[in-house]
């Protein structure tokens, strides 16, 4: 059973598919703000479109905490066995 935050992060990439799909989201727009970041001059779509991302991948790691957050509450809930 996992024992810390990153290792339930770790279990729940490899057992969860919900979780998969958002890591996966998060991870391609991380990427897509990295290109914007590289540049020293943005256009304003490209402002908007980056404002924008940035709200998305928020809302991505938002629901990636939720779900680690229900997997915390099911382990401690959980009966000790022992």
């Amino acid at each position: 059973m996992p024992t810390d935050f990153e290792e339930l992060k770790r279990k729940l990439l490899q057992t969860d598919s919900e979780f998969q799909q958002l890591a996966a989201k998060h991870h391609d727009l991380d990427e897509r703000l990295h290109n914007y970041a590289e540049r020293h001059y943005l256009t304003e779509p490209e402002q908007v479109e980056e404002t924008t991302l940035k709200k998305q991948k928020l809302h991505l790691k938002d629901q990636m905490e939720n779900i680690l957050r229900r997997y915390t509450s099911q382990l401690e809930a959980a009966p000790s066995r022992g």
